[in-house]
């Protein structure tokens, strides 16, 4: 291992050059988005070029829209050619949705009945293949003027399909629409810790490794991390967590000598025995609202986080072991930057660089192995609220603001702006690709990128 001290836009970190990018995620092959941010939640898809520009309004390069009821920031996740989203559909009016750049930390007040819905569609065509009402009751808890109360993107292995709606329930169903299970977790009240009344949502997705589910619930009482059996929703083992509601998606990395959950957080961003569920190393800090998702690459784990007296961004040492303090002289931390963080957005390697995103549009990128900056730039005018994670394929960076303006820009060194197109209406949810198409889950719709 190589260390060395660099200084940076007057920030100085401890460098860890090591390691390259792998994917992991089992059975599913290049052209399978099979869970948030695709293998491994990498946000990267090989193989195929995709486009740089469209127009909604002319049909060029649109290849289908199929309109979804419902208000939903679920992705979509693809398998084969299949695509599947949820959604949570209200009796009456249109939910609000109210997106852009504010500082709220009140709730929706609504006790209307709520279909939470699953759909399978032909991702070829964007035919409905089937649909399903998993419940239908009146939510459980409250969600964000931002939110939606189905905000966890599904997860599918090409058997199963697993739709996650918080306190309502999470559902197994085979690709075919049949029921296998149900788990109901009792209530998952996602408030900001220190309002309760404050409740936003829950947001956590599953995920699928071989035979099991995995879930993180991290709420106001009682979080945990579990590992249920796939085939039958058995639970497998059950960990405890002294952590504070967040809003990530935790990640499985397997390799030779590990196979760990990794989990964001504020009390306790921290590393678990997938076969056991046992703690293999922990850090206390950082940000204390947690939503972007761990990443591995480079034989690192990057992880950032927003809100509150730290906004660090970390890349630390895959094997990592016991207790690790969030400081540049921990040697199991190879480089962060502490105030920098990101709230919403999960970052993403290409090659040799990660790439960050603040809500403002703030892009970052980095040496992904040593932490040395290359540039910051500003996507649009700073007026647009940007939540959806990037995705990337073909050497572009696709990225999604609240209002629909998908900038698309070009991997390297140095800010390049290729394109910006717009969907014509809100996008809060994170895109799939598969086989050279990108789709992106609107207001109302599905839509289909790609040459036509």
């Amino acid at each position: 291992m190589n260390h060395r001290i660099f200084q940076s836009s007057g920030i100085v970190g401890l460098i860890l050059l090591v390691g390259s990018l792998t994917f992991t995620t089992h059975g599913a092959s290049d052209d399978d988005w099979p869970s948030f941010r695709g293998r491994d939640a990498s946000g990267v898809a090989l193989g195929h070029a995709t486009v740089t520009t469209w127009n909604i309004e002319t049909g060029e390069n649109v290849l289908w829209k199929t309109p979804i009821p419902g208000l939903a920031h679920s992705s979509p996740v693809i398998w084969g050619d299949r695509l599947f989203v949820t959604t949570a559909v209200k009796q009456g009016e249109e939910p609000e949705l109210k997106v852009g750049l504010y500082g709220s930390v009140g709730s929706v007040e609504d006790d209307s009945v709520h279909q939470m819905k699953v759909y399978c569609l032909d991702k070829n065509s964007g035919e409905i293949l089937w649909e399903r009402t998993s419940i239908e009751a009146v939510p459980k808890v409250k969600r964000h003027p931002k939110g939606s109360h189905a905000a966890s993107t599904p997860a599918t292995d090409g058997q199963y399909v697993l739709a996650f709606f918080a306190s309502e329930g999470l559902y197994c169903y085979d690709v075919e629409g049949n029921l296998k299970w149900s788990k109901d977790f009792g209530v998952l009240t996602s408030s900001w810790y220190v309002m309760e009344d404050a409740e936003w949502g829950f947001s956590s997705s599953p995920i699928i490794h071989e035979d099991k589910v995995i879930v993180q619930c991290d709420i106001m009482e009682d979080s945990f991390l579990t590992a249920l059996d796939l085939a039958t929703g058995r639970e497998l083992w059950r960990t405890s967590r002294n952590e504070v509601p967040t809003w990530s998606t935790p990640t499985i990395d397997v390799r030779e000598g590990r196979s760990q959950v990794i989990c964001n957080g504020w009390k306790h961003i921290g590393g678990y025995d997938l076969e056991t569920g046992a703690e293999l190393w922990k850090i206390s800090g950082g940000g204390d609202i947690p939503v972007p998702t761990p990443i591995v690459a480079h034989d690192l784990i990057y992880l950032t986080s927003a809100h509150g007296r730290m906004a660090p961004r970390i890349a630390i040492d895959v094997m990592a072991k016991g207790e690790i303090e969030l400081t540049e002289e921990d040697p199991q931390i190879a480089w962060m930057y502490p105030n920098r963080g990101n709230y919403m957005q999960t970052p993403i390697v290409y090659g040799d660089l990660i790439y960050f995103c603040k809500d403002d549009g703030i892009v970052s990128c980095y040496d992904a192995k040593t932490g040395e900056e290359h540039f910051r730039n500003r996507l649009g005018s700073g007026q647009s609220g940007f939540t959806a994670s990037p995705v990337a394929a073909d050497g572009k960076l696709y990225y999604t603001s609240e209002y629909g303006e998908i900038h698309v820009i070009k991997i390297g060194k140095e800010f390049e702006s290729l394109a910006v197109n717009t969907m014509d209406t809100e996008c809060m949810a994170t895109p799939a690709i598969s086989e050279g198409k990108i789709y992106w889950r609107t207001r109302g719709e599905v839509i289909a990128i790609g040459v036509k």
